[in-house]
């Protein structure tokens, strides 16, 4: 049986519930949840995004401050977090270049309150090595996009 890591970031707690659901789908699945300093995002979403923008304007993605597991462990990690400006939040973002030379699957799940623009694409942009699958939004039939990591 193949295991799964369920890795997140979430700002407002909706990519946090939709990775809990994935995670209850996945019976030998871990879940992570992704952190960064508590004062580099704003609880204000517009003042957040202008943090996000700079932050790629200047290549100075956020770092994570989550301790990261042994990645080999996993056959598949399952990327989560929300859309920003069309793009993939800059915490996942920064979270992809940790995963330079994964084997296995990688694929994105994101939440977002209207446009998702280009996400898939920039994410498997991000690290064009990584064996990325299509990704879930909103878990729309999430319980059929899961199957292909069971």
């Amino acid at each position: 049986m193949s295991k799964a890591l369920v890795v997140y970031y979430s700002w407002s707690g909706q990519t946090k519930k939709l990775a809990q659901r994935i995670h209850q789908f996945l019976p030998n699945s871990d879940l992570l949840e992704l952190k960064v300093a508590p004062d580099t995002f704003s609880s204000d979403m517009y003042e957040t995004a202008a943090i996000a923008e700079q932050q790629l304007k200047n290549n100075s993605l956020p770092q994570i401050v989550t301790e990261l597991p042994n990645f080999s462990e996993y056959d598949s990690i399952l990327v989560g977090g929300p859309v920003w400006s069309y793009t993939p939040s800059t915490p996942v973002l920064s979270f992809l270049d940790n995963l330079e030379k994964f084997p296995g699957k990688v694929a994105p799940f994101y939440t977002s309150i209207g446009n998702n623009g280009d996400y898939e694409k920039k994410f498997a942009n991000e690290n064009r090595a990584l064996n990325v699958l299509p990704g879930n939004a909103n878990g729309y039939q999430l319980k059929e996009w899961i199957q292909q990591f069971e």
